[in-house]
């Protein structure tokens, strides 16, 4: 009987004292995390605040990143047509013509330090039409050139060769004589070649 009840207060006591011991691990505050510039960590507490991680905010960056993306895309595009042969071929032409030296003068050149060359270049399709603004020691203008190949062993044929001056007249420079007549077709660059280079030989198997 006596031992019973000396058992019952002994596991008591250690019920109680366990309790307290953890409410006291409980309210034991978390020590605040290290901030810049503080020193170095000489020990590790168990107890220590993890500190506040930056999450990175997509919401505010991707628009911005979409928009440099469609830049350099247009950009690009804009590079290929402005490296093209027929660019420079048409340059080449209106330097010789007599008509557009009339009205643009000596050292005709593109008018914008970036030119921006409009329209389409499709010389697998065989459609080009392009226009870009130029200019001379007399004044400036819109040259727009367009060809087209009707069949795909066939010549390019030159539909219009125009000049447009700032005041609204146009200036058709083909004038009965086609000078890109000659030509089978005009040079393809690297990428174009391979693309054609590629589709005929899917034609031979």
């Amino acid at each position: 009987m006596w031992s019973r009840l000396v058992r019952r207060r002994a596991a008591l006591l250690l019920r109680n004292q366990s309790t307290t011991a953890r409410n006291q691990i409980q309210r034991r505050t978390l020590v605040s995390a290290p901030k810049p510039g503080d020193g170095p960590l000489m020990e590790r507490r168990p107890d220590r605040e993890l500190p506040n991680i930056q999450t990175f905010r997509w919401a505010r960056t991707f628009p911005l990143f979409l928009a440099i993306i469609a830049a350099s895309s247009v950009a690009i595009f804009n590079y290929q047509k402005l490296s093209s042969p027929v660019v420079a071929s048409t340059l080449y032409a209106l330097r010789t013509n007599r008509r557009a030296r009339e009205i643009l003068g000596d050292e005709i050149y593109f008018k914008h330090q970036i030119p921006w060359i409009g329209g389409e270049m499709n010389q697998l399709r065989g459609r080009i039409d392009v226009r870009f603004a130029v200019k001379g020691t007399r004044g400036a203008a819109l040259m727009r050139f367009a060809s087209s190949r009707p069949t795909p062993r066939g010549v390019f044929e030159t539909t219009e060769w125009s000049l447009e001056t700032p005041d609204g007249r146009k200036v058709d420079l083909l004038d009965g004589d086609d000078p890109f007549r000659a030509a089978a077709a005009f040079p393809m660059d690297e990428e174009e070649r391979e693309v054609a280079t590629r589709g005929y030989r899917q034609q031979l198997k």
